[in-house]
């Protein structure tokens, strides 16, 4: 089988309000390192992987490069302004590959991904085109509003991660165009123009950093790891 170009499109345009603080999420300290560090690191780590592009907000840039200065982070990753929403950041981080092959993109602020889980989606997109990773729920279900729910059944339930991989001649054309309401990540872009998800099984421990309880929790693994 022939080896596909790969490359890694981290998303981290986050502001921070669900957190409660002035500093964006990925920029968050967990044991003494911020967040969007250990998630560059790790995708540093897979192997044969042709580069990293990195899209944070355009008024964020100089604090990252501060950031990167005072932790002498030296990976080498290209960086890219973000947009408006989550959509146009990937259109952004899509419009600097100029090749085929395979892009996993991910969530800057999910630091707990790990190499397993980012080579078996890279795999897996090799032979079906896509590679969405996903969670059973282990809590029981309802559908609906507050006031208007019903039970659902959780076995046809999942909780979607990232990284989502694609091809990039499968991805990159969908992204061109009109952004979406209901655009809440990549599958459901892809999803909107035809395309067959395929689900690979995720990880517990790939948590998004969004609130406080997060954070604690994130600083248990990591220090565990």
């Amino acid at each position: 089988m022939k080896l596909l170009n790969k490359y890694a499109i981290i998303v981290a345009g986050g502001s921070g309000t669900r957190m409660g603080g002035s500093v964006p999420k990925q920029f968050l300290t967990i044991n003494g390192l911020p967040i969007l560090m250990y998630t560059i690191r790790t995708f540093s780590l897979v192997e044969n992987l042709h580069s990293i592009i990195t899209v944070l907000p355009q008024s964020e840039h100089l604090r990252w490069q501060q950031l990167c200065e005072q932790y002498s982070f030296n990976i080498k990753h290209t960086l890219i302004n973000g947009g408006e929403t989550r959509y146009h950041s990937v259109k952004n981080g899509l419009a600097a590959i100029h090749d085929n092959g395979l892009v996993a993109i991910h969530d800057g602020v999910r630091p707990l991904v790990s190499m397993n889980l980012i080579n078996k989606c890279f795999d897996h997109a090799t032979a079906q085109g896509n590679a969405i990773p996903a969670v059973k729920p282990v809590e029981s279900i309802r559908l609906g509003l507050a006031a208007h729910s019903k039970t659902g059944n959780r076995d046809e339930c999942w909780l979607v991660q990232t990284p989502q991989v694609f091809t990039i001649e499968q991805i990159k054309p969908l992204y061109q165009n009109s952004w979406q309401p209901h655009f809440t990540d990549d599958a459901s872009v892809a999803e909107n123009y035809g395309i067959k998800i395929s689900l690979v099984e995720g990880e517990r421990q790939n948590i998004k950093i969004t609130t406080p309880f997060d954070l604690t929790l994130a600083e248990t693994l990591l220090a565990n790891a």
